[in-house]
């Protein structure tokens, strides 16, 4: 293991950390407000990350240092990113600053604040700013700032980019990174204007944008985007969380003029089918709890923007889905699981892996039915490599043993199955709300110190797709051969 190289890309990567802490200080001065914070937060990132970044060693990365690279630098970038927030004086402890800010990064959206319209600007604008960079990557964002990391950048955005099946847009990997990053920065800017055109002010506008972009779901107001009471804003929330959780690939290729690839895509068809069936079927379940002067338009508003905030695991909320009845309810925790698609900046299992699965199963079948028939797996026309197969088997797999344990750890607290089971399946699933205590109208703050621990972990294995952590626990990636 080449340590040295390990800690000198963190480090570079915690210098761009130091960087992004300016803005938030910016938008705290511009409100009148102390930038203390983000001063002491910035000098003692920068002092790391440049000590780090001197360290002088060659440029042989493989994939063992990419995997412990990517789970050192989304560790530190929670801890040395919580700074602020601790510096701030408005959170109990730094356990519960180092969960925001994990929240934040991972774009889970989980919160230990029971309050938020009392908080300084500039450190609410830091946290929702933590959504924009922890959604596309930090990794990723790194690279296309800093090209020249001195080593193959491609094992980076292996271990940190989502999806079961990883590839480079273009040839080269920091031009692949400002492809993405550049068709990132442009939906966050049209949403932004339609949020300005729907009369949200601007700051309200950005923070929600950024909150969206990364399909995280903090907000500046208590009530989330309920607090708005605005049609308008609800629909622009929804079709841009959706549209942030299509794979940036189909972007793409609709750039590039192929429309019909696009269409073709079976993880896309997959997602908005599902959407589209689990909103009707919710505000079908739901109609009942709407008078007679409120439409059935209404009960399908509140059900696709709670679909489109659940299945993109962006946790933004317009109301209380712990008092929809229990049908609505299992329809979005089922939906924590399947998540949005591979390539976006979404969480949970991938709609890829799950079509994958249910392929495997049918081949089984059938192989079962007809031992001598040979069958494949197909994705968008295209025969699946085994390889790939094995790997969405081996996380699923991994996904629900990960799972058990963590409501194992988390019912030491003695909360109800509900509250245990939907904190952790939020969490690694980096959704943010669950249901009862941590529902939507509800935070993890009554939660032990050891359960915040254990979900800002749990938060990380999801964000990075389990396998760079659990890389880290293998004897084999420590093996000098």
């Amino acid at each position: 293991m080449n340590f040295k190289l390990v800690f000198k890309i963190t480090g570079k990567t915690l210098l761009v950390e130091a960087i992004a802490m300016l803005l938030p200080m910016l938008v705290g001065l511009i409100y009148g407000e102390s930038p203390r914070p983000f001063l002491l937060a910035i000098l003692i990132t920068a002092v790391a990350g440049g000590a780090l970044a001197l360290l002088k060693t060659d440029t042989k990365l493989f994939a063992r240092e990419g995997y412990f690279t990517v789970g050192l630098i989304w560790v530190l970038f929670g801890v040395f990113g919580a700074l602020p927030f601790y510096f701030c004086g408005y959170f109990e402890s730094y356990i519960d600053c180092l969960f925001e800010c994990i929240s934040g990064f991972t774009t889970t959206g989980a919160s230990i604040l029971t309050a938020v319209e009392g908080l300084p600007m500039g450190i609410l604008f830091w946290r929702s700013f933590t959504h924009w960079l922890g959604g596309m990557g930090v990794l990723v964002l790194t690279i296309a700032l800093l090209p020249s990391l001195g080593a193959r950048s491609a094992f980076l955005m292996q271990a940190e980019s989502p999806g079961p099946i990883k590839s480079k847009l273009v040839p080269k990997t920091a031009q692949t990174s400002k492809i993405l990053y550049g068709i990132y920065l442009a939906l966050t800017l049209i949403m932004i204007v339609f949020l300005l055109l729907a009369d949200l002010p601007l700051y309200d506008a950005v923070v929600t944008a950024f909150g969206t972009a990364g399909t995280g779901g903090f907000a500046v107001k208590n009530l989330s985007i309920a607090a708005y009471n605005s049609p308008a804003v609800e629909i622009i929330v929804t079709v841009f969380m959706l549209l942030f959780s299509v794979n940036f690939g189909m972007y793409f290729l609709l750039i590039c003029g192929k429309w019909k690839q696009t269409l073709k895509s079976d993880e896309l068809r997959f997602f908005v089918g599902t959407v589209f069936v689990s909103g009707i079927i919710i505000a079908l379940n739901i109609l009942g709890d709407y008078s007679d002067t409120e439409t059935f338009g209404c009960a399908l508003r509140h059900a696709f923007f709670q679909v489109a905030s659940i299945i993109s695991t962006s946790g933004f909320a317009t109301t209380d889905f712990n008092l929809w009845p229990e049908l609505s309810r299992w329809i979005l925790i089922l939906l924590m699981f399947v998540g949005a698609c591979a390539g976006s900046t979404g969480g949970g299992i991938k709609c890829s892996r799950i079509l994958l699965l249910f392929k495997a199963l049918q081949r089984e079948i059938r192989q079962a039915v007809h031992p001598r028939s040979v069958h494949v797996v197909k994705l968008d026309g295209q025969v699946t490599d085994e390889h790939d197969l094995q790997k969405s088997h081996a996380f699923f797999a991994a996904y629900m043993i990960i799972l058990i344990c963590g409501v194992l750890v988390i019912s030491l607290d003695n909360f109800s199955f509900a509250t245990t089971a939907t904190a952790v399946i939020s969490c690694l699933s980096n959704v943010g709300p669950g249901l009862d205590v941590v529902g939507p109208m509800g935070n993890f703050s009554v939660l032990s110190d050891l359960s915040k621990l254990v979900l800002s972990l749990l938060m990380i294995i999801g964000r990075l797709e389990i396998f760079p952590i659990l890389v880290l626990f293998s004897r084999n990636a420590w093996k000098r051969s």
